[in-house]
């Protein structure tokens, strides 16, 4: 096994060889770059489950929810419910720095934790906006549908903290005072985007559907509940392995998601949390925002029903 050496107890192999096709990097510089900013992921990480996207030699990369066999005792699990599969899944959890190291040794690129914590199972942290900008279109266009979201949240009393996805898409998030439901927050981020929407339909759309939504940027009210976001300072299976990277609101124009790859983000956050700081208090969502987001078809279901729909017509 090539370039092997231990940190923290995990023996790590194999470190030369390259991350993925198109990576521009090594499994040694995921390692290394994870374990320059293991306190900065881990904090982000601590006590909610976890999902990894993994590249592993010779294969497409693939979602790992449920740990596998071979996972050190060491490693804290909880066992949940996953309605998409419809079966008991073991998640990780990932509050150290030696899970980290072992995850990274696994050649685990992307970290996607829920946005529930253990001791809060019915109350999320955060209500996220995902800005999803059309194909072929470039990261200017969903920085512009970010703006609208603050305009939004702004309308209604809010802030939150913005980061880049690690793709060409933007993240905004809201923390939450303890007490707000997962209904209340999945109504209040519909209504968010709905109002988002309004500011500028000509940029922005809440069609869940992708073939309706006519080039516009996706604002995405659909991450709620047990739903996972990649996590601040997360690498990305992306060309050039990038990371979900936090931004100032003062620089997001001119900021680029290229700007934030495993060689270059652990130099940039060496002299502090650049999320944590960035975070505003947690808030309140206003009972009537909560109530407009409830008039609110839920997209997913919505966008069931309508393909539903669309099928029987084509049938008949």
């Amino acid at each position: 096994m090539s370039g092997g050496e231990s940190r923290d107890g995990v023996a790590l192999t194999n470190l030369d060889e390259p991350l993925f096709q198109g990576a521009g990097a090594t499994k040694r510089d995921l390692v290394d770059y994870l374990d320059a900013a293991s306190d900065r992921i881990i904090a982000v990480l601590a006590d909610r489950p976890l999902s990894v996207v993994r590249v592993l030699r010779g294969q497409p990369p693939f979602m790992q929810k449920n740990v596998p066999r071979y996972t050190p005792p060491w490693v804290r699990t909880v066992r949940l419910w996953a309605e998409t599969s419809r079966r008991d899944v073991s998640y990780a959890l990932c509050n150290d720095r030696r899970t980290l190291l072992w995850f990274a040794n696994q050649r685990a690129v992307e970290y996607h934790p829920t946005l529930i914590q253990l001791d809060r199972w019915d109350h999320p942290t955060h209500l996220v906006l995902d800005l999803d900008p059309p194909e072929g279109d470039g990261f200017g266009a969903a920085v512009r549908a970010a703006h609208l979201v603050r305009r939004a949240l702004a309308d209604v009393g809010v802030s939150g903290a913005v980061k880049t996805s690690g793709a060409k898409g933007v993240h905004v998030f809201v923390p939450l005072q303890p007490g707000v439901t997962i209904d209340e927050a999945a109504a209040a981020t519909r209504a968010i985007a709905a109002r988002a929407e309004r500011l500028d339909p000509a940029l922005a759309t809440t069609a869940f559907i992708r073939e309706d939504r006519g080039g516009k940027v996706f604002v995405d009210s659909t991450r709620a509940g047990g739903a996972t976001v990649v996590a601040a300072y997360s690498p990305r299976v992306r060309p050039g392995a990038p990371g979900s990277f936090p931004v100032p609101w003062e620089d997001l124009d001119r900021d680029a998601p290229a700007d934030f790859t495993v060689h270059t983000a652990a130099r940039l956050i060496a002299d502090g949390d650049r999320w944590a700081d960035r975070m505003p208090d947690p808030q309140r969502l206003g009972a009537e925002l909560i109530e407009e987001g409830r008039a609110i078809p839920i997209a997913r279901v919505q966008a069931m029903h309508e393909g539903k729909r669309r099928a029987r017509a084509r049938r008949d």
